[in-house]
């Protein structure tokens, strides 16, 4: 789903929104929002060369802003929230380097009423995960 937008020099940009949220970072890294329901979460994005360190692998906070988003989107699914979820905390492990499309699903595991507790496994094409995470989230009001 894509939306227009204009910048303040007038000019018109298709920017992808993020299960009801324009997110412009997002955007810029080229992330593909896949799925959003019943606390999953499911979003993809191919490593590009200027997203990676110097061994030539995706950066982590790159991966770590994947994780990062994928658990606030599963947390907000919970109860069809229209705003965002604020990151409390965020555990992430990197467990092997990211190359190529990674696919990032986020789970809610325990919703409250303003707390959502959550998981993301990054994976990559061949099936493996190269990071996980848990995360605890407010539901901005």
């Amino acid at each position: 789903m894509t939306v227009d937008r204009s910048n303040s020099q007038n000019q018109d940009h298709n920017r992808t929104i993020y299960f009801g949220l324009d997110i412009p970072f997002l955007h810029h890294l080229g992330v593909v929002p896949e799925f959003a329901q019943g606390g999953k979460v499911r979003i993809s994005y191919t490593v590009k060369p200027e997203h990676t360190n110097s061994f030539h692998v995706a950066q982590g906070g790159v991966i770590m802003t994947l994780l990062d988003f994928a658990m606030g989107a599963a947390a907000r699914t919970a109860s069809n929230h229209q705003l965002g979820a604020i990151t409390i905390d965020m555990t992430t492990s990197f467990l092997r380097p990211s190359l190529g499309k990674i696919t990032v699903e986020g789970t809610l595991l325990k919703a409250g009423k303003s707390i959502q507790y959550c998981e993301a496994v990054a994976r990559d094409e061949a099936g493996e995960i190269t990071a996980k995470a848990s995360g605890t989230f407010m539901l901005r009001k």
